[in-house]
């Protein structure tokens, strides 16, 4: 009975929040989403309660139901892991895989890349300048069961991977720092560099709805922001979405980010594909580039390797 009168509280309070028949279906996935959680992603929340707490303070129901990529970046990530895989059964030293993610968000990729590789064979570091982004993106590793190595700070170089777990630390810094390297402690190189970052054009942005606005950080979106130093861009590249892709490849070149048999993967915008390929071509010297779509044909990553 008690069970009933909770039911029926929670759909009460959804239902005036957005309607009784889409209460009813959000409620049946939330309840799905915590008894059976997808393989290879982990439920945002602990309780239905939370989730519908949530809910009616007006986050997307996506968001709320599980930590995953939109789909399309879920399929270039698990296709990255099969490569991360060759990595591993290639590497002559008995050492983890080292990840880095740039403009990680809630981590999702490279939570997603750990929870599908063997225990013990990787660690990944995950950068943001949002310190809510990185205050979630460690909550998302405890939901996901994936441990933080225990100075916080990871050491990709210095554990075995016979026997212990894959590890995740989310950093704050900012990407566009000249001295972003030494501010967000990276301990180059990598083997596998990820990253998601803004690229929507801003006058793109100006047509977003609402909606979107108002629950997404601007600097999670619009990619070429106002107000910092911007890495140096051609005229043609201008207004475009591009900075961070011209700021990715400058650090590839100067700092030496990606091991010598390293992959490169960044998720691009529409249209965007071969621009990218060409900046990593010309700034950061990668020569063999390629161009993956997602499921619906659309050119989503540009992987590129040493």
């Amino acid at each position: 009975m008690m069970q009933s009168r909770a039911a029926s509280s929670l759909l009460a309070q959804l239902s005036r929040a957005i309607g009784h028949e889409s209460a009813q279906n959000e409620l049946r996935w939330m309840r799905q989403t915590l008894d059976t959680p997808p393989a290879g992603i982990c439920p945002t929340a602990r309780s239905v309660e939370e989730m519908v707490s949530r809910r009616i303070r007006g986050e997307p129901l996506q968001y709320i139901l599980v930590l995953i990529p939109r789909p399309e970046t879920e399929d270039w990530a698990l296709r990255l892991a099969d490569l991360a895989r060759d990595t591993l059964r290639s590497l002559t030293t008995n050492r983890p895989l080292s990840i880095l993610d740039l403009c990680t968000g809630t981590g999702c990729i490279p939570l997603l890349l750990l929870r599908t590789l063997p225990a013990g064979s990787a660690h990944a570091t995950g950068i943001d300048i949002s310190e809510d982004a990185v205050s979630l993106a460690q909550e998302n590793a405890d939901l996901c069961g994936i441990s933080v190595p225990a100075d916080n700070i990871p050491h990709p170089n210095k554990r075995s991977r016979q026997s212990e777990e894959n590890t995740f630390k989310s950093v704050l810094a900012d990407l566009m720092h000249p001295d972003f390297v030494r501010k967000a402690r990276l301990a180059p190189p990598y083997d596998v560099i990820t990253s998601n970052p803004p690229y929507i054009p801003q006058v793109e942005y100006d047509r977003l709805p609402a909606s979107v606005k108002g629950y997404e950080d601007v600097r999670a979106l619009v990619g070429d922001p106002a107000g910092v130093a911007l890495p140096t861009l051609p005229a043609a590249d201008r207004d475009k979405g591009l900075t961070f892709y011209h700021r990715i490849a400058e650090l590839v070149r100067d700092h030496d980010l990606l091991a010598a048999e390293g992959t490169l993967a960044l998720e691009v915008g529409d249209g965007q594909a071969q621009d990218v390929a060409a900046i990593l071509e010309g700034k950061a010297a990668m020569r063999r580039i390629d161009v993956w779509r997602d499921p619906w044909e659309k050119e989503r990553v540009v992987v590129a390797h040493r």
